[in-house]
């Protein structure tokens, strides 16, 4: 339907199309320059968390993964086992096709090498995409919107929670946006890390002929839902990259810890 906007789980589920989002987002050999720069800005943050910054322990969950793996690449060096975790069907079903190195499997060797690049040898990339289908140990059903966010599966407290434009998607209020974060907190072991990437000034983006829409955020109201649900913000990166197929202000990436106490 001609100006119809898709928003919330529901619609989610029945309308999204992983496949378009992939090759609209990320396709890093001959996508838009603004995709591709924002894929870098990502993959730097994440390299300089993970790899230099020494965010590690045994347990990452990520939340909202969506079809993409491009942010668990540096991860997968510093943590024993990665979570992934999605709310649509057939987002899991597209990861499952690359981690079982399915046929039609989306190609993301360009942007495994450009993270291999960051960390020192390109030509490792192969071994790099090895790892990371080693260490993501199991692939789950989730909802940010409720409590517990991961339902009735077992998991433990997890040494760092990672969730990468997916939280203003899935919560159409500032609320509600606010209360996903602290269920998020609650999976964080204390002094846990919670890493984030949010679009600023968020109205709406295109997944092939569809336009989505979620929370419109500012880098105040995400530092302060950081802060309110128990996590100290370490480190706040904000650019003004805008897709060219979204209508947003720009990017924030943050890194928080959890309280020790909390």
């Amino acid at each position: 339907m001609e100006g119809k906007v898709y928003k919330g789980g529901e619609d989610y589920e029945q309308e999204f199309d992983p496949r378009d989002y992939l090759t609209t987002y990320y396709n890093f050999d001959s996508g838009p320059v603004a995709e591709k720069e924002i894929i870098k800005f990502s993959l730097q943050n994440l390299f300089q968390t993970f790899s230099a910054g020494g965010v590690r322990g045994n347990v990452l969950i990520d939340i909202g993964s969506g079809p993409t793996i491009y942010q668990l690449l540096s991860a997968c060096e510093a943590f024993r086992e990665i979570i992934v975790t999605d709310y649509t069907p057939q987002n899991l079903q597209e990861l499952q096709k690359w981690l079982k190195k399915e046929p039609g499997a989306y190609d993301w060797s360009s942007i495994v090498q450009h993270v291999c690049e960051l960390e020192g040898d390109r030509s490792r990339w192969q071994e790099k995409e090895a790892k990371l289908r080693r260490t993501v140990t199991r692939v789950l059903k989730c909802d940010v919107t409720k409590s517990p966010a991961l339902g009735s599966a077992q998991v433990p407290l997890a040494d760092c929670v990672l969730t990468f434009l997916a939280m203003e998607c899935a919560c159409l209020d500032v609320d509600t946006y606010r209360a996903a974060l602290r269920r998020l907190a609650d999976l964080l072991k204390p002094g846990g890390h919670l890493v984030t990437m949010v679009t600023l000034g968020f109205q709406s983006y295109m997944v092939g002929p569809k336009k989505f829409s979620g929370v419109c955020l500012e880098k105040e109201t995400v530092e302060k839902a950081v802060q309110d649900a128990g996590c100290q913000v370490l480190k706040c990166n904000c650019a003004p990259l805008k897709y060219s197929q979204a209508c947003c202000e720009g990017l924030c990436f943050i890194v928080a810890r959890k309280g020790s106490g909390a």
